[in-house]
């Protein structure tokens, strides 16, 4: 079976690789770290992991890494003779690890899954345990893992429509590696039942909720002045701000026609675009070219720029990590990869800042965050373009409407905090008796 799947890697890994180094030179950056990717790391970091007991915590991109930084910050105080290694996926990830955590944390590309690749980057980093953030499955990395004894830990664990019945129907290869999983934190009592489906221990699976509630909190040092910016823009500081985040293929352009009729009765009506994927913004400024938008990207906005009154109708942020300084002035927030995407994107955010949120019908990635916002009317699902423009100009033109939206949104927000505590404190009961967590250090009790 082993075999079968790493002949299987290697021929995808060959035909996928041209598109996978495409999407790296679009992003930028990618020569910085790149043999990390096959295991190889320079003497600084091996000099910098001997005698040291380590933590190995992996997250795919910038969602899961804002989650990591979180988690860390838990970690840290109850763990002081562990050194941290943070891994991710992708370049824009790596941006963001390097401009929220310290340089004490070494940050490294995550490994292929291939056997030889795997086992020189655990020989390496030697950790004694390992946290995958959300379901971030590799057979090779979990067997060699299994191999040598390392607990992993699987945290804001879900299973998506699309991804459940695969491993279902793979279940030879993949039961055995969710069944080595020391701990599995799960959002939900859905995921916890599926995860135990796919071959998870009952004893191994918690229902800890969804720790983007708590990293919602913006509690990082503020890095954007957004109403600076704005003032740049000229735009009028009284002017509705709606702001379409993590926008994919076909909702800029239906977001650019609602926002040209919607001028139409609030003259003042600014827009900020802010696309999933930043080196779309190519395309992206086609699409208001056409439409006759005119627009600004953020990487042209220095501290000398002021723009003449007039001069821009939005602001096309081709930058990651921003997003959520963004919703601090947004007057309504739509929620990207929802209309004419499939899984939606984060809505905890704006709802945590107590935004007015419009949402389109495909939430399937966030079904049970969109499920809670929905019971306490904290929210607003449209199921089609013109519904979605109906419900943004009512929200426009109701103020008292977009407060009680926003009140009741982070009212939600404060009603599932705790999850990065409960995730912690099961990461904690195993790492007790390994050695590695010792409470009496900190005058800390163990976890029960």
């Amino acid at each position: 079976m082993r075999t079968v799947y790493n002949i299987l890697f290697w021929a995808f890994f060959i035909l996928s690789s041209p598109y996978y180094f495409m999407r790296m030179q679009r992003r930028g950056g990618w020569r910085a770290g790149f043999w990390e990717r096959f295991g190889h790391y320079d003497a600084s970091l091996k000099q910098a992991l001997t005698n040291r007991h380590v933590l190995w915590i992996h997250a795919v991109s910038v969602g899961e890494v804002n989650l990591c930084t979180h988690l860390i910050r838990a970690l840290e105080p109850r763990l002081p003779n562990l050194k941290i290694v943070v891994s991710c996926t992708t370049t824009t990830g790596m941006a963001r690890y390097r401009e929220l955590l310290p340089t004490r944390i070494s940050k490294i590309y995550f490994p292929i899954d291939r056997r030889s690749v795997v086992s020189r980057a655990m020989a390496t980093i030697n950790p004694e345990a390992i946290v995958l953030l959300e379901a971030e499955i590799w057979p090779n990395f979990l067997w060699r893992a299994q191999r040598s004894k390392i607990p992993v830990f699987l945290t804001n664990a879900r299973l998506s429509d699309r991804s459940y019945p695969r491993y279902r129907r793979f279940g030879f290869l993949f039961r055995p590696v969710f069944a080595s999983l020391a701990g599995v934190g799960c959002q939900n009592e859905e995921d916890a039942t599926r995860l135990r489906a796919v071959g998870c221990r009952p004893e191994a699976v918690r229902v800890v909720g969804n720790m983007k509630f708590d990293a919602a909190k913006l509690s990082e040092q503020q890095s954007l002045d957004v109403r600076r910016i704005l003032r740049q823009l000229a735009v009028p500081s009284e002017a509705p701000i709606l702001v379409a985040g993590s926008t994919h293929p076909g909702e800029e352009a239906v977001v650019a026609d609602m926002f040209r009729r919607l001028r139409g009765r609030f003259p003042d009506l600014f827009l900020i675009l802010v696309p999933r994927h930043f080196e779309r913004c190519r395309e992206v400024g086609q699409i208001l070219r056409e439409r006759g938008v005119k627009f600004v990207h953020r990487n042209e906005i220095y501290p000398t720029t002021q723009l003449e009154p007039g001069r821009a109708d939005c602001l096309l942020v081709n930058t990651t990590g921003e997003l959520r300084f963004f919703y601090q002035v947004a007057t309504v927030a739509f929620i990207g990869k929802s209309l004419t995407g499939v899984g939606g994107q984060n809505p905890i955010e704006p709802a945590a800042l107590g935004k007015a949120v419009v949402l389109g019908p495909n939430m399937q990635n966030f079904a049970d965050v969109v499920r809670l916002l929905l019971e306490k009317q904290a929210a607003i699902q449209v199921q089609t373009p013109g519904e979605l423009e109906k419900a943004v100009g009512e929200l426009l033109a109701n103020a008292g409407r977009r407060a009680e939206l926003g009140r009741r949104a982070q009212a939600v927000v404060r009603e599932n905090l705790g999850a990065i505590e409960r995730t912690m404190e099961m990461i904690l009961k195993e790492l007790g008796p390994r050695g590695i967590y010792v409470a009496r250090e900190k005058n800390l009790p163990l976890p029960a």
